[in-house]
């Protein structure tokens, strides 16, 4: 195969490293990592607050960090879904 072939999407081979498509990919979808920063908030507040839930049992204090991580993770991801809906149909750039 010769390398002086055309790339079959140009705009993502152009873009060789790691961090400028991570970088691309939050600019496009914003609440993607707003969601997952805050689950894993949660998660370590949870791990920090296990040493001090008195006397409450590990299981239970183990599903309420569950839930409240997986609301706050769905929660970013309906504003995020919310946010992309107004964005394409309400702020629609007129073509």
């Amino acid at each position: 195969m010769s390398s002086d072939q055309e790339p079959v999407f140009p705009e993502y081979e152009t873009e060789t490293s790691q961090t400028a498509k991570l970088l691309r990919k939050f600019k496009e979808t914003p609440f993607v990592p707003i969601g997952m920063a805050g689950f894993a908030a949660v998660v370590g507040y949870g791990l920090y607050k296990l040493k001090h839930r008195g006397n409450m049992k590990m299981s239970l204090h183990l599903i309420h960090m569950r839930v409240a991580a997986q609301g706050f993770a769905v929660g970013a991801l309906t504003c995020g879904v919310l946010y992309s809906m107004l964005r394409e149909h309400l702020f629609k750039p007129k073509e």
